[in-house]
């Protein structure tokens, strides 16, 4: 088991104001942290990103040059880059703004001005996904589990499979949306499923209400992973069979209580 602290944490800070980086950078020393570098555009992120590879990128959203999209783009579609976690800081509140950036596994999404307790979950949270701390269980090797992740998302599902991963489980099966999710699992069994809700085709409540009430698997844990948990789709998937809800972005903290409780149960 590895156990980081934010003062271990290498972080790239991406924002065109002089005086909004004066003011993150200030938060950020005081939650520890000690190597941080600054950028002001996309041009130059990019370029102390090949040059020395951040553990966090700390990004506003609009440049000069462009948007954030384009800096997460660069990271995500990059093999020797897919490991440095990415928080957006932003004034914007608009729910389809900043969808993809919960759908591609942010690691945060934190409002201007933030406050220190957000910024702190934030930073643990990167500690989690960038450390290994197995689940210690009583009635499974960790190891052995059999877990289907289903997202029609290429990045949610990498996101998922790292935190997974780092808490342990190996045995990773992927379906890019419900109807394929329901194929595997006439093919083969399951003691997990790990499920996102919007999808196209066969959404994650008709997933569940199929794994429940149509499949050989009908007490198979399931844990849903939406950025829409609103009052009426808690309620949806709490009826249909549901075990457990996160939001996007997640906290691996949080994922790993939820699959202890789910798995040892």
């Amino acid at each position: 088991m590895s156990h980081l602290s934010p003062s271990e944490l290498s972080i790239l800070l991406v924002e065109p104001s002089d005086v909004q980086r004066k003011i993150i950078i200030s938060r950020l020393q005081q939650e520890g942290v000690h190597s941080i570098q600054t950028a002001a555009n996309l041009a130059q992120a990019k370029e102390i990103i090949v040059r020395h590879t951040p553990d966090l990128i700390v990004s506003a959203l609009h440049f000069t040059d462009g948007e954030a999209t384009e800096l997460l783009s660069f990271i995500k579609q990059n093999s020797d880059y897919q490991d440095i976690q990415f928080m957006l800081v932003s004034s914007e509140c608009r729910r389809e703004q900043l969808e993809i950036f919960r759908q591609s596994g942010a690691v945060a999404i934190l409002p201007k001005p933030f406050d220190a307790d957000h910024l702190a979950t934030a930073l643990n949270s990167t500690i989690d996904l960038i450390s290994n701390d197995e689940l210690d269980l009583s009635h499974f090797d960790v190891q052995d589990i059999r877990t289907l992740v289903v997202d029609d998302s290429r990045m949610a599902r990498n996101i998922i499979k790292r935190t997974i991963t780092n808490l342990g489980i190996r045995m990773i099966s992927e379906a890019t949306d419900g109807a394929e999710a329901i194929e595997l699992m006439q093919q083969q069994m399951f003691d997990l499923v790990i499920t996102d809700y919007n999808m196209p085709s066969v959404d994650g409540l008709a997933l569940t209400q199929y794994i429940r009430h149509q499949s050989q698997q009908s007490h198979v844990p399931i844990l849903m992973v939406s950025s829409e948990a609103n009052d009426t789709h808690l309620s949806n998937v709490s009826s249909a069979g549901v075990n457990a809800l996160c939001d996007k972005p997640f906290e691996p903290k949080l994922v790993k209580q939820l699959l202890y409780q789910l798995l040892e149960d």
